[in-house]
């Protein structure tokens, strides 16, 4: 079967399609024909060297298709049956076919589009995690960087069906399109003086939560957002490719509370995770999840999937068609 591979770390080119034995499923294990394949940011960093993995290596955590095989303790009703689910190892999900957890697959819900169950399901159990994680309740003002990407726009969306009220920040013209996701206030990052338009926006207090997927510097300034006495913040990400520098003296004369929810988020237990993932799901199918799919490219197109993830061109998700 045809593969992309990645035999060296660097940039988007390292990306090659190689012809690869056809993977055979273990014990709990599946064996899908992959229709999509979800791009991740994950992907890009592992894929540059930044969070390294044995190598070769083929991206892609999340695949939709057909099943074709399955493990012999897994269930035998699923084959021939079209779901969403998890890869395991090192192959990955950028390939003609995949191998999945039988314990992260989900058949596809009635009615429901591959593409979209495909976005949901596991970005909306994150967002899902990240919000509760964080405590968000009706009574907060929630400010989200990252808010037109793939798991920012769910964010967003999550969090006024919570009753939030909901500032999104993105960069340039993508700041349009956090409205269309439901967000009270779209703010461009872009603009210096965001995070003061966040403070007039709040009266001058801050939000009660902050969640950041850039890190950085705009990690940092969010954190000039976050309102004193009991704010808070949850780093979830680096897109920009560090950390934010926190000072420790500043946070508590601010008494600010800093986290890393995903963290916790992916440390909860198995039945925890497959139900928000199945609660995403369900969301979707009623119609009150709407994810946002920005582009599709064919698997010889992956490196061309990375740059327009990298060069921040994305609103929403991006595909990899099989």
């Amino acid at each position: 079967m045809r593969a992309v591979q990645v035999t060296r770390f660097g940039g988007p080119e390292v990306l090659t399609i190689d012809d690869v034995a056809d993977p055979t499923p273990d014990a709990g294990q599946i064996l899908v024909e992959v229709d999509l394949a979800g791009v991740a940011y994950g992907d890009v960093i592992v894929r540059s060297g930044r969070y390294p993995l044995p190598l070769p290596w083929t991206p892609g955590l999340e695949v939709g298709g057909r099943v074709i095989a399955v493990g012999s303790d897994a269930d035998r009703d699923l084959i021939g049956r079209t779901v969403v689910a998890t890869t395991v190892g090192q192959r990955g999900g950028y390939a003609e076919r995949a191998i999945v957890s039988a314990d992260y697959t989900f058949p596809l819900p009635d009615g429901l589009p591959l593409d979209i169950a495909l976005t949901v399901f596991q970005a909306g159990a994150v967002a899902r995690g990240l919000l509760a994680e964080m405590r968000v309740g009706s009574s907060d003002i929630v400010l989200i960087t990252a808010a037109a990407g793939r798991i920012g726009s769910l964010l967003v969306q999550l969090a006024k069906s919570a009753g939030a009220t909901v500032i999104g920040a993105a960069s340039g013209e993508k700041s349009a399109a956090v409205r269309d996701f439901g967000a009270d206030h779209a703010l461009d990052y872009g603009l210096a003086e965001w995070p003061y338009r966040v403070r007039e926006l709040t009266g001058g207090r801050g939000v009660d939560v902050a969640l950041d997927a850039i890190g950085g510097e705009t990690a940092q300034q969010a954190l000039t957002a976050v309102a004193d006495g009991g704010g808070r913040i949850g780093l979830y990400g680096f897109a920009s490719g560090r950390w934010p520098d926190l000072d420790a003296r500043t946070l508590a004369s601010r008494g600010l509370t800093v986290s890393g929810p995903l963290g916790a988020v992916v440390r909860k237990s198995d039945a925890e995770q497959r139900d928000d993932a199945a609660q995403a799901l369900a969301a979707a199918a009623r119609g009150e999840l709407t994810p946002r799919i920005h582009a599709r490219f064919p698997l010889a197109q992956a490196a061309a999937a990375h740059r327009e993830i990298e060069q921040r061109h994305s609103i929403g998700a991006v595909l990899i068609t099989g």
